[in-house]
């Protein structure tokens, strides 16, 4: 489906605000990792803060996203106590990770936090289809679910290391997360026959 294809789709309803979760404190944390632990599947993410000159390395991650089918959970990394129940979630061979274009989220949350994911599945790679390029979350939204996931660039490229993210950061970065769990499940469903 070619970009000129996608933009006639309906919009992608997305996650509703009521369903996420902006980890604050270590009882959100707390809350955050007791709710995804009984989970089979976690749909992951991460934001960094762009770099904009030649040569600039990337501070990032500053938000971890995971999703569930039904909650989203944003962590900013800014608070460093709160990052033992992702590290812990990241780190479980128990639960798989499911998202798209994953292999920068990896080398970045291991250099900033140590945490090094196991179970990951990138869905970039694994739903590519021969000789084609990798499959990003808007193509897959289109191809499995015949809508429009609304990316915006201004917000992809805002500052995740704000102290204060705003509502289409958090909207943005939740989506982010639980589509690729979505876009999974269906995946895998079709595949199954």
């Amino acid at each position: 489906m070619t970009e000129d294809q996608e933009v006639l789709l309906p919009p992608y309803p997305g996650i509703q605000e009521k369903d996420i979760l902006l980890v604050q404190t270590p009882a959100d944390a707390e809350q955050a990792y007791a709710e995804m632990l009984t989970a089979d599947i976690l749909g992951f993410d991460t934001e960094s803060k762009p770099v904009f000159f030649k040569g600039q390395q990337s501070d990032g991650p500053h938000l971890i996203q995971l999703a569930t089918d039904n909650k989203a959970y944003l962590f900013p990394t800014i608070k460093a106590q709160n990052t033992d129940a992702v590290k812990a979630l990241l780190e479980s061979k128990d639960i798989l990770k499911v998202g798209f274009g994953l292999s920068d989220d990896m080398k970045r949350l291991k250099i900033k936090l140590g945490i090094v994911p196991q179970h990951v599945l990138d869905l970039a790679r694994a739903m590519r289809e021969s000789k084609q390029r990798d499959m990003g979350a808007k193509a897959a939204v289109a191809k499995y679910f015949g809508m429009q996931l609304q990316k915006s660039k201004k917000t992809s490229t805002s500052n995740w290391a704000a102290p204060a993210l705003n509502d289409r950061q958090i909207m943005y970065a939740a989506n982010d997360a639980q589509v690729a769990l979505l876009v999974y499940r269906k995946w895998l469903a079709l595949k199954q026959g």
